[in-house]
């Protein structure tokens, strides 16, 4: 069946860094698009990063753009989220997710705290 696991995730003071990854099985990942989402207590789930399923070409939002890096490795089923210079304001819930479907992984909990 289709599977997205995201790891990664923990405590980590501001400025610091972690890099979020997921698996995906169960489906044709390089035909996909893949995402990630994040929603945070009381807010909206919103789009953070985006990549192509061909060529890589990227798209962040705007409040992570220049700090977060997605990337994926089609040979071995996998996206990344690379996340440098981390504020309280990132601390949420992080979601992988295939674009154009309905598979969503089971987010993983990033704390930006001193």
């Amino acid at each position: 069946q289709v599977q997205l696991v995201e790891s990664g995730g923990g405590l980590v003071q501001p400025g610091g860094s972690l890099r979020l990854s997921c698996a995906a099985s169960g489906f044709t990942f390089g035909y996909y698009a893949m995402q990630w989402y994040r929603q945070a207590p009381g807010k909206e789930r919103e789009l953070v990063a985006h990549i192509r399923s061909i060529g890589g070409s990227t798209n962040y939002a705007d409040s992570v753009k220049g700090r977060f890096t997605i990337s994926r490795d089609n040979a071995k089923n996998m996206v990344y989220l690379q996340m440098n210079s981390l504020k309280p304001e990132d601390t949420a819930v992080y979601y992988c997710h295939a674009r154009n479907s309905n598979y969503w992984g089971q987010g993983t909990q990033v704390t930006v705290s001193s």
